[in-house]
């Protein structure tokens, strides 16, 4: 993102604006900032052990390889769910060539910074796609680059015809510039860090509130997020969005009111009944019950047998 000078992006103006009193309260500990800024090993939630200012691999290892040309380096948070639900839809449709290898990628151990996964995503996030399928392999990070490469590559839910393509590719940049206020901002600050202080909190669920009603009032008028079609930012949203409001994120449901959202709520159950969405969301996941976790994925069979294990509602 390019930015002038004298301006700062709304995220920074979020988190930089410390008020020495809020609502007419004095905050009891103001935060003065240093001249220069330095990391504090301690300072940093539940994350702490894994945030650091610099980018770059902290040690050698070579990233497994699978049979299939598809290798997906990840981990089954939104952001991974992403990617193996349109794998998974993919497959439903019979298109043979998405068939994939899901690693785990240990967020919380760090393996994200092994020179492995560096070589794929000089960023250190996962999720990360290696193809296979070509004379050279391909190498795709970010999640909405991801999507895209293999909703283009396969010819698969995104639609061709330039207006409705146009509103898919809004609403999925949409997402991605929307989910960081929700996980990086709001679930930061609400679920993670060490404190929970009360600008911060009510200032990002200020935010997100008006992303859901964004949601909302657009579900109130269309089927899917982008027109009366099934596409990338169904699947891009939904993971963040629509498990937000079906309580799955941040234990924030009820501080969230978020059964006041209807048509969000809606769209959001209808989803998650496609096949290759409950499919999708369990790869890659270690935690939760276990029909509801699959470290891996290298077949159909292991998501298959995964599932059978669910008792019958």
């Amino acid at each position: 993102m390019v930015k002038d000078k004298c301006t700062l992006s709304e995220v920074e103006v979020l988190l930089v604006s410390t008020l020495a009193t809020y609502k007419g309260k004095t905050m009891t500990t103001e935060y003065i900032p240093p001249k220069v800024w330095q990391i504090q090993e301690q300072n940093g939630g539940a994350f702490a052990s894994i945030n650091r200012p610099i980018s770059g691999a902290t040690h050698e290892k070579t990233l497994p390889v699978g049979s299939h040309p598809l290798q997906l380096y990840s981990m089954g948070t939104p952001n991974g769910q992403k990617i193996t639900i349109l794998l998974e839809e993919l497959l439903a449709l019979g298109v043979k060539e998405a068939e994939y290898d899901a690693h785990l990628i240990h967020i919380l151990q760090g393996e994200q910074f092994s020179t492995g996964f560096v070589d794929i995503n000089p960023n250190s996030k996962i999720p990360a796609l290696v193809d296979y399928s070509g004379q050279t392999p391909i190498q795709v990070f970010e999640s909405g680059a991801i999507l895209l490469y293999l909703a283009e590559k396969f010819g698969h839910f995104l639609p061709k015809e330039a207006k409705a393509r146009a509103a898919v590719l809004s609403w999925l940049f949409w997402l991605q510039g929307s989910a960081p206020y929700l996980g990086g901002g709001f679930g930061h600050f609400y679920a993670y860090a060490p404190e929970k202080l009360e600008y911060p909190i009510n200032r990002f669920t200020m935010e997100v509130k008006r992303q859901l009603d964004v949601l909302d009032k657009q579900l109130a008028l269309n089927t899917f997020i982008a027109g009366n079609e099934y596409s990338i930012a169904d699947i891009a949203i939904w993971p963040w969005y629509g498990g937000l409001v079906l309580g799955k994120l941040y234990n924030a449901a009820e501080f969230l009111d978020v059964t006041n959202y209807k048509h969000l709520q809606e769209w959001a159950n209808n989803i998650k009944q496609r096949e290759a969405v409950q499919r999708g969301r369990i790869v890659n996941c270690t935690w939760g019950q276990p029909w509801q976790m699959l470290a891996e994925r290298h077949s159909a069979e292991d998501i298959t047998q995964v599932l059978k294990q669910k008792p019958n509602e």
